[in-house]
């Protein structure tokens, strides 16, 4: 199932690539919740959390939102009391299976001499197929890039933009607990999902990491772990507690970071993210992390979890990584109920 465009017309070849998180942005886009099995028995406070970080980025950038029609009206009014900006928010009607728009929304990429943007659209599989019915969310790429009338490269690989992160400047960091999982896919091999990746979204190197924290049904997204800060800064998550069950996983993704090299061939400044004491709900572990920050113009949104003094620490780190940006902590102890925050629930868009 590899991709057989040749390189000349693949996003790189025509000069593509895939600006970093930190890049100047146009919007944020977020699906709005309706799934009610995604946060099963707690469901209801959720569209009042996507109202309030939809009011929060609407203070700095523009806010999209993905949402059927029949529901439009009552977001529009949940986000109004939340406080938003409205003349920043707009609302299409696309309708998704579920929330998670970093996962089944478009890759944008950006053209390195016009600016132009353009929309890599992947296959999505909910997750190697774990959940039914997501015909719709595999919709979504399109839809945006007919809404927004950019040019749009298919890529028959299973990819959702939660198992990558890059810095824009070539470099790629991804789990081998995840892109390598068969359930995505398993006619690729390790070189063909690389090539895949330096194809579509101009990246010259893929970092590998190996697993995930435990509750993440993702197999091990990248954004719940390790991020880039900078073009050569990563900041990841380390668990102090050897008797946690993500202590040995974290600390073999940090000892893979020592060994790790810029193109230029220099160590990554590597900065250490404490992990939140553990959040349960129902008596199940949680992905809980603080590395699924959001970055956004003039902003980092944190996720917080009602632990004053480890939220404090994180946001003292992400402060320190993020210089000329306000660290802005939201309460996602009843998202993460549904296995992922901030970064899960949103896609930006580079401004072109």
């Amino acid at each position: 199932m590899a991709s057989f465009t040749s390189y000349s017309q693949t996003p790189a070849g025509l000069g593509y690539r895939m600006p970093a998180e930190w890049e100047n942005q146009e919007a944020v886009w977020l699906s709005w919740p309706h799934r009610k099995l995604t946060w099963p028995r707690h469901f209801r406070p959720i569209p009042g959390v996507f109202a309030k970080v939809a009011a929060i980025i609407s203070c700095f950038e523009e806010v999209r939102i993905n949402v059927p029609k029949a529901l439009t009206k009552k977001a529009q009014t949940l986000v109004t009391k939340a406080g938003a900006d409205m003349k920043q928010v707009s609302f299409y009607n696309h309708p998704t299976n579920d929330a998670w728009c970093r996962d089944h929304g478009p890759i944008f990429v950006k053209h390195k001499k016009s600016g132009k943007l353009a929309v890599t659209d992947w296959a999505f599989n909910a997750w190697g197929g774990k959940y039914p019915h997501f015909t719709q969310d595999n919709l979504i790429p399109n839809q945006i890039a007919r809404s927004l009338r950019l040019k749009r490269f298919v890529n028959p690989m299973v990819l959702e933009g939660g198992s990558i992160d890059v810095n824009g400047e070539g470099l790629l960091l991804t789990t081998e607990a995840c892109l390598l999982n068969k359930n995505r896919n398993p006619d690729l091999s390790r070189l063909e999902i690389e090539q895949n990746l330096k194809h579509y979204l101009g990246i010259k190197k893929v970092l590998w990491l190996g697993e995930g924290i435990v509750g993440d049904d993702t197999d091990g997204h990248v954004d719940d772990i390790t991020r880039f800060f900078s073009k050569n800064g990563i900041i990841t998550s380390v668990e102090s507690n050897v008797r946690d069950v993500n202590y040995k996983a974290l600390r073999d993704n940090r000892e893979k970071l020592n060994d790790l090299r810029t193109l230029s061939g220099k160590p990554f400044n590597v900065v250490e993210l404490p992990m939140p004491s553990p959040v349960r709900c129902e008596g199940k572990r949680l992905p809980a992390t603080y590395a699924n920050f959001l970055v956004i113009n003039g902003a980092v949104l944190m996720p917080s979890f009602r632990q004053p003094k480890k939220d404090d620490k994180a946001a003292e780190i992400l402060a320190s990584c993020f210089p000329d940006r306000e660290i802005v902590p939201i309460d996602c102890v009843e998202l993460v109920w549904g296995r992922g925050t901030l970064h899960c629930i949103t896609q930006q868009q580079p401004a072109s």
